[in-house]
């Protein structure tokens, strides 16, 4: 029993890891190498070329509702199927770009593509074969996620100096189409979900009242919204933020790529704790870590000690939370609800992620990397505020429950 959930669960992570990367590597990953290239032969400025991916989280943002019912009713596979083949009009759609029309209708269809098929409904698809007990194989898949740069950002600088960014983007298209697509619709394993009764499947970890339950996703949307926008404001403005608290270019430049293997390192954590991990203290912790971080930013004159810290500090914390993020819905809410709820939460998130960098850039522009390290500060206490809201509601909730004499 044990080897054969052992090899079901390989094989599902084995597959998604596979799609993830692949999936990541050809949407969000990619403008970081292409974005540049691509401009000069389209004959647009650099910043509308990388307007994309705002478009990009936008659509995905817009299409989370509608992606949270299909999951529902049609599956994971299938809507992950739906996303390899709408990835591939996009790929195709930006290897025939002459101008801005061709290259907007791009983005949007990967934005589509990456509402059907990007975390959620990855994560759904686990949740699907994998049940209440999803939490490890979750954690294990955003170990691969949180490589998709580092191995498509070579590999696309590659194929571009050798074959040019027009083959490249069919060679993308060809990924999504030849691999990914075969592997959503035939090597997935079953969903256990259709084998199980239908009321374990729709037990609910925490026995909230409908009431509550709405409090509760409202308290899950606020954090990790608020959280995101912190983080993803964040990313492309670090290592202008330590150049200006005093860091050479490339302490800098050290400091930024260390980050990304301290976050990586968080996400293994929670992996090896599996099913004995808590989201919601877990989210408490990381969030806390951020304030924590900003805080000292904000107290102590800048030194390299100082910035060290911070980056040990923000990174682990950020990490933490990106797994958090993932896991709350399971937390609180049936195995059969999660592709639903985990949908709707993409709505706010997708729109934080699409704006918080103009923000961020714009604070930091005008005012500064303090007056942005406050804000960080300010912003990453209000979601610790939410987070601890909802450990109340959860601790209320269970202590409602009456003992069994």
């Amino acid at each position: 029993m044990s080897a054969s959930f052992s090899l079901r669960s390989a094989q599902t992570v084995a597959v998604l890891a596979v799609t993830q990367l692949i999936g990541w590597g050809t949407s969000f990953d990619m403008l970081g190498v292409m974005g540049r290239v691509i401009a000069p032969d389209l004959g647009l400025p650099n910043e509308v070329v990388f307007g994309g991916l705002t478009i990009m989280m936008v659509v995905s943002a817009i299409a989370g509702p509608a992606t949270g019912r299909w999951l529902g009713r049609y599956g994971a596979a299938r809507v992950l199927a739906a996303a390899s083949i709408t990835f591939t009009i996009g790929l195709l759609l930006l290897a025939a770009a002459n101008g801005i029309v061709l290259y907007v209708l791009a983005w949007i269809a990967i934005g589509a593509g990456g509402a059907f098929g990007l975390s959620a409904s990855c994560y759904t698809a686990v949740v699907e074969r994998e049940g209440a007990g999803s939490k490890r194989v979750i954690a294990i898949l955003m170990l691969f996620t949180g490589l998709s740069g580092a191995i498509f950002w070579p590999a696309l600088s590659l194929l571009n100096e050798t074959v040019g960014w027009r083959l490249t983007f069919l060679i993308c298209a060809a990924l999504q189409l030849f691999i990914c697509l075969p592997l959503h619709l035939f090597a997935l394993p079953k969903p256990i979900a259709r084998h199980t009764d239908g009321a374990a499947v729709q037990a609910a970890p925490v026995p909230l009242s409908p009431k509550a339950q709405r409090k509760a996703f409202l308290l899950i949307a606020a954090a990790t919204t608020v959280s995101t926008f912190v983080t993803f404001g964040l990313s492309p403005s670090l290592l202008e933020i330590f150049r200006q608290s005093g860091a050479s270019p490339a302490l800098a430049l050290q400091l930024g790529s260390a980050r990304g293997v301290i976050g990586i390192s968080a996400r293994f954590m929670d992996m090896l704790l599996g099913k004995r991990g808590n989201p919601i203290l877990s989210a408490a912790m990381g969030v806390s870590l951020m304030v924590s971080s900003f805080l000292l930013m904000l107290a102590v004159p800048a030194s390299t000690p100082l910035l060290i810290i911070f980056i040990l500090l923000y990174g682990f914390g950020s990490g933490v939370m990106t797994v958090a993020r993932a896991l709350l819905p399971l937390a609180l809410f049936s195995p059969r609800e999660y592709g639903l709820q985990s949908a709707r939460l993409s709505l706010p998130q997708n729109l934080a992620n699409a704006f918080a960098p103009v923000v961020f850039t714009a604070i930091l522009d005008r005012a500064g990397a303090g007056m942005a390290i406050a804000t960080c500060a300010a912003l990453a206490t209000m979601s610790l505020g939410f987070v601890l809201m909802l450990m109340t509601l959860v601790r209320g909730a269970r202590a409602s429950i009456p003992l069994l004499p």
